[in-house]
């Protein structure tokens, strides 16, 4: 991630962390270009003009930051670790409400729904489905996927966040991979 550096965005989130509104004003800008990046990362499929583009899915990750009092903001890396997060639920939510509406033969306007490509939100929500099994069989293996590949973190940051070597990420990121793959292509991978 090329942002500003880390020092000053972890007093500030440890300031946010106690109650410091202008902490999370002050923040904002210094992390506002990589949040783009990520949400982009993750519309830049879209169509243009849909509902949900690069800054409405930042707008929606900011009102769900602003309610997420009770996180207790370690560091940078771990801020856009559940910025990542709250990123795919957010994506996986508006999918899976897209397709519900479309087995239900109800139209849904522009305004009330997210314009999914079929093909990508139906990929969106098997991934998730798919990270969701590989949580249940090993959670840490889940949270490297979430943070390198929605989060866009380096395996140092993503070491740091779960507070492990970065030789256990690569491991968990190639083991997961390979898992990932044999889950979304309908076998039975062997072992987690």
């Amino acid at each position: 991630m090329d942002i500003a550096p880390s020092a000053p965005i972890t007093e500030l989130l440890l300031a946010w962390r106690v109650g410091s509104p202008a902490a999370l004003d002050e923040l904002l800008p210094l992390v506002y270009v990589e949040l783009r990046r990520l949400a982009h990362r993750y519309v830049r499929g879209e169509r243009p003009g849909a509902t949900l583009n690069t800054s409405a899915l930042v707008n929606e990750l900011y009102l769900r930051l602003v309610d997420s009092s009770r996180v207790q903001w370690r560091d940078r890396a771990h801020f856009f670790a559940v910025s990542a997060q709250l990123m795919r639920r957010i994506l996986v939510d508006a999918a899976r409400t897209r397709h519900s509406h479309k087995r239900e033969g109800v139209r849904i306007p522009l305004d009330d729904a997210l314009n999914f490509y079929e093909k990508r939100s139906g990929g969106l929500v098997a991934l998730d489905d798919a990270l969701n099994a590989l949580a249940a069989r090993d959670e840490r293996r889940a949270h490297v996927v979430e943070l390198r590949f929605f989060g866009g973190l380096t395996v140092e940051e993503t070491a740091a966040v779960l507070k492990v070597s970065s030789d256990t990420v690569h491991r968990d990121w190639k083991l997961a991979k390979v898992w990932l793959l044999g889950e979304l292509e309908g076998r039975q991978p062997h072992g987690a």
